[in-house]
């Protein structure tokens, strides 16, 4: 059985998309999801900063925690990439689950013009890119 991962964030609209993203073109044989404890949109600056490093997540959408709960599912890891205190809301999943934090700055509170908002998401595009092939390296899933 395929080992599993679930990233979430607030509104799975932009780091939880990201992280997903980069672990799944790390690792094809793990089944990873991401999702929004309050489900949004998808941030098309988030889509834009991915489309420049040759990930394409635009047909992607915001799925909710709630959904995987209410279809049973478990994961092995579910990995919080949203600030400490929304973190606390993500819901506990039944079975082995090991849960991890990852806090990363939240693309949808950044000011600015558009190509300073750009600027900044590229930063967090990179630290959760980072933060995931570590993971990954250490051989933790």
């Amino acid at each position: 059985m395929k080992r599993s991962v679930l990233f979430v964030c607030i509104h799975n609209s932009a780091r939880s998309q990201m992280a997903e993203a980069f672990l799944k073109a790390l690792n094809k044989d793990l089944d990873v999801e991401s999702a929004g404890i309050e489900p949004g949109r998808l941030n098309p600056l988030v889509v834009r900063v991915m489309q420049e490093i040759g990930i394409d997540i635009s047909n992607n959408r915001a799925k909710s925690v709630q959904s995987f709960l209410d279809k049973g599912r478990s994961f092995d890891f579910v990995i919080t990439v949203c600030d400490d205190v929304s973190a606390e809301r993500c819901p506990v999943f039944p079975g082995k689950t090991k849960r991890l934090h990852w806090p990363f700055d939240d693309p949808s509170a950044i000011d600015g013009s558009e190509e300073e908002k750009l600027e900044k998401i590229r930063i967090i595009r990179d630290e959760i890119r980072s933060k995931v092939e570590d993971w990954v390296k250490q051989g933790f899933i």
